[in-house]
C-alpha cells in the first residue's frame, strides 16, 4: 500500500498543453548507389545505442577489399576529408536534406567544399586492421546528432538486386 502510494506521489501529473514529442522524420530513400561494390555483404548491422554514449554500432560495416573504390551514395557536398584517430573519414552533406554520410576508413580523393555526385568516387578503402578483419568500409548516417539507419537512404531496388528481368522462354510454341 505504502509502496502504491509513493508511485502516485512521486508520478509528475501529465501536462495537457505540452504535446508529445514528434516521431523522428523518415529518411528518404535518395541512395543512387553502394559505397562499395554493386551490393556488399553486411558484416554487421545497424544497432542504434539506447543512450548517447551506450554501446551499439551506429552505422553498417559493409565487406570490402583494401584498395577498393569508395563512392558518395547521393549528391551532396563534403564537409569533411582528413584523419581522425589515424583513420581516413569523409563526411558528405546530402542534397536537398539534413542528413550526412560518413564513410571510414577511406584514403579521401576529395576534398571539403568538393560538390559529389551519386556514385562519384571519393576515395579508396584503406586497410583496417579492425574489428571486421583486414578490410571492410563503415558506413554512417546522422542527422544533427542523431544515428540512423545508413541502409535506409537505398531504395528498395537497389537494396534487393534490381528490378526482375524477363527472359525469353524457348522451345514453349506461342498460343494460337
Amino acid at each position: 500500500m505504502l509502496l502504491g502510494l509513493s508511485a502516485v506521489l512521486l508520478t509528475p501529473p501529465a501536462r495537457a498543453d505540452v504535446p508529445p514529442p514528434a516521431p523522428p522524420a523518415p529518411v528518404p530513400a535518395i541512395g543512387r548507389a553502394w559505397p562499395v561494390g554493386t551490393r556488399p555483404a553486411v558484416l554487421r548491422g545497424w544497432e542504434p545505442p539506447a543512450t548517447p554514449y551506450g554501446p551499439g554500432h551506429r552505422g553498417v560495416d559493409l565487406a570490402a577489399a583494401p584498395g577498393a573504390p569508395v563512392r558518395s551514395v547521393a549528391a551532396g557536398r563534403v564537409s569533411f576529408a582528413g584523419r581522425v584517430a589515424g583513420r581516413g573519414v569523409i563526411s558528405v552533406e546530402l542534397e536537398g536534406t539534413d542528413l550526412r554520410t560518413t564513410y571510414e576508413p577511406v584514403l579521401p580523393s576529395v576534398k571539403k567544399g568538393d560538390e559529389v555526385a551519386a556514385g562519384e568516387v571519393v576515395g579508396v578503402l584503406e586497410p583496417t586492421g579492425s574489428h571486421c578483419g583486414s578490410a571492410c568500409l563503415h558506413w554512417g548516417l546522422l542527422r544533427g546528432e542523431t544515428y540512423l539507419d545508413p541502409l535506409s537512404l537505398l531504395p528498395p531496388w537497389l537494396l534487393n538486386g534490381g528490378p526482375s528481368r524477363l527472359l525469353p522462354v524457348l522451345g514453349v510454341p506461342l498460343p494460337a
